[in-house]
């Protein structure tokens, strides 16, 4: 068994009323996040964490934002590929656990929704992932409302 530690940041963009997908899931009245691929700050946490267990570097490594293949990408096609990776290495996903740190959008009414999201891709049952909003009461530029950081530990076996 192995375990990883995940982190992704974002900053809010212009889009003060889209619609951005967090843990594969859209949230709606989300500002825009400002990323080369699709911005989905939930999913490259869970990547960055699970790369990071089977020692196979972190998710800028695999999709620089230099490489303009990677302009847009939806995020939970990269995670498909960081599971079958993980899979040809002979490693599978036990459990993750995601922590949301944000002023907005409020998380709990999608927490549900996202863990299901991220067990199907993960290959894991509902109760092998969870995923949290927390706030961080007003400090710094994400308590300011200006970003979104996610952290996520996961736990891979052979």
């Amino acid at each position: 068994m192995r375990v990883g530690f995940g982190y992704d940041s974002h900053r809010f963009g212009d889009e003060p009323h889209a619609v951005q997908k967090l843990g594969g899931v859209a949230v709606e009245n989300c500002p825009k996040l400002v990323a080369h691929s699709d911005g989905d700050a939930v999913i490259h946490a869970v990547v960055d964490a699970l790369l990071g267990a089977a020692a196979l570097g972190n998710v800028g490594e695999h999709f620089p934002d230099s490489d303009p293949q990677w302009k847009g990408a939806d995020s939970a096609a990269l995670l498909e590929q960081v599971v079958a990776e993980l899979a040809a290495n002979g490693w599978r996903v036990v459990n993750v656990d995601v922590a949301i740190v944000c002023e907005k959008p409020k998380i709990a009414p999608y927490a549900a929704a996202m863990s299901a999201r991220l067990a199907e891709i993960l290959r894991v049952g509902a109760g092998d992932v969870s995923v949290k909003g927390k706030t961080n009461e007003k400090m710094d530029a994400v308590g300011a409302g200006l970003g979104i950081e996610v952290h996520c530990v996961a736990l891979i076996d052979r």
